[in-house]
């Protein structure tokens, strides 16, 4: 066999086929295979073999790993420790070691190897070596990790959605219910003023009660930008009209709201995540937009649920308007992603600003959706 190091496989320089030794056979059957790392290893575990898959793992080719230990392939810490020695003597007592751990390329790049070490005897029962098989496993994990990290990301955005709706319940049964006990007693103690008295005291009454109404305005305000109860109470629809009419009342901008999703049944996660998003495009508009008249569509039809969100402001290129208000585009993404679906964003100087979201039904009717 001779080694073309164009292909960096091994071919037969035989006359035919049937010419090629069964050895060699095995040989190019293992130097084809290119995402394992296969080779051999003598009794005292220094390199004997190399195919083209261990090439491609760990980076050295045959010339420069053969002869010299398979330590070589472990991390600093796993050779102080012992740890190769230690998996050549489990194979050795049990016929073979598994391993999964980091191991290190010839660049000093690190990456996850799923490790298989299985001694070798001759006939006669002696040590010929050890074949080991390296699997590099990093994508995998890298995927896992995703998947964990997508999980968690649900799991933190459920419980922050029931914080919130903890907290919004005790500001308004709690404080709510305070201030409002604290308005009954200023207008109590008026009806026990003297006549005749302080001819101030009236003008301060009133004064202090204003500043009440106030703060149980904001309170509510507040509560219900935590949680609004019709989101629980009432339903997406209703929540959506609460914050388009608060919205206007307070940024003096026309919201035209248009809802016709037929009567679909939503689970609370995909309820919360749709009024937040709107929220936080509504959010948006108000710090950037400059516009005059926002409008949210909401639409289903058999596959999908569609939103979109557009006003008639300033706009912004895209780029410019991811960098500005990243974090509440970043929340939009994550939320649409947590529900399967893809979010789009148009925009330009002078053209206003559009967000669209296509969420499958699957991931958000209730009854279909699997549990957030």
């Amino acid at each position: 066999m001779i080694l073309d190091w164009n292909s960096g496989k091994f071919r037969s320089n035989a006359a035919n086929d049937s010419d090629v030794p069964v050895e060699d056979r095995y040989q190019l059957l293992i130097d084809a295979v290119q995402d394992y790392a296969i080779f051999m290893l003598d009794a005292t575990g220094h390199v004997a073999s190399w195919n083209s898959g261990a090439h491609k793992i760990k980076g050295y080719t045959p010339e420069q790993i053969i002869g010299r230990h398979f330590s070589i392939f472990y991390t600093p810490e796993d050779v102080a420790a012992g740890k190769p020695g230690r998996e050549l003597a489990l194979a050795m007592a049990e016929g073979r070691a598994e391993d999964q751990g980091w191991r290190v390329r010839r660049d000093g790049s690190r990456f996850w190897a799923d490790v298989t070490i299985t001694a070798v005897y001759d006939l006669s029962g002696a040590l010929l070596g050890f074949a080991k098989i390296t699997r590099d496993m990093s994508e995998r994990m890298r995927l896992a990790e995703l998947e964990h990290a997508d999980e968690l990301s649900t799991q933190m955005q459920a419980a922050r959605e029931e914080e919130q709706r903890r907290i919004a319940r005790e500001l308004h049964d709690d404080l709510g219910q305070q201030l409002s006990a604290l308005k009954m007693g200023v207008a109590a103690l008026e009806q026990q003023i003297v006549p005749g008295g302080d001819p101030a005291m009236p003008g301060a009454r009133n004064a202090l009660q204003r500043q009440i109404d106030s703060m149980l305005t904001s309170l509510r305000r507040i509560a219900a930008n935590l949680r609004p109860p019709m989101l629980d109470d009432l339903g997406l629809g209703a929540a959506l009209e609460w914050l388009t009419d608060d919205f206007t009342q307070r940024f003096h901008v026309n919201v035209i709201l248009h809802i016709d999703t037929d009567d679909m049944e939503l689970t609370p996660f995909a309820s919360a995540a749709l009024y937040r998003i709107v929220q936080e495009a509504l959010t948006n508009v108000a710090r950037h937009a400059q516009a005059s008249e926002v409008t949210i569509d909401m639409s289903n039809d058999v596959n999908a649920c569609r939103l979109c969100v557009e006003d008639n402001g300033c706009g912004a290129a895209v780029q410019d308007a991811s960098g500005r208000g990243s974090f509440g585009l970043l929340g939009m993404r994550e939320r649409v992603r947590q529900l399967r679906g893809t979010l789009t964003i148009d925009s330009a100087p002078g053209m206003g600003f559009r967000i669209a979201a296509c969420i499958p039904l699957g991931a958000i009717r209730l009854g279909t959706a699997p549990p957030a």
